[in-house]
């Protein structure tokens, strides 16, 4: 389902079109800032935007790193999954 490719985890559609997507860069060593969330409206209210903060969490744990977030989505994303930043 979703593809991961260095800092990103997205979903391609059969056209091959971005239809969701999340950005983590390392923006210190061992952070890893979740910057940026898209779902196309195709896909809205199908809770992928969840599954992709958290995909993005595991990359980032398997990775040894520790999540943040500046991007709105995933800031509300982890008030209300305070677990996943422990």
């Amino acid at each position: 389902m979703f593809i991961t490719e260095n800092e990103r985890i997205y979903m391609k559609n059969d056209a091959g079109e971005t239809v969701a997507e999340i950005t983590f860069p390392e923006t210190v060593p061992g952070v890893f800032t979740i910057d940026h969330t898209f779902v196309d409206e195709s896909l809205r209210g199908q809770g992928i935007a969840s599954k992709l903060v958290r995909a993005a969490v595991e990359e980032i744990r398997a990775r040894g790193g520790r999540p943040e977030a500046t991007c709105s989505y995933a800031v509300a994303w982890f008030e209300k999954h305070s677990d996943a930043l422990a």
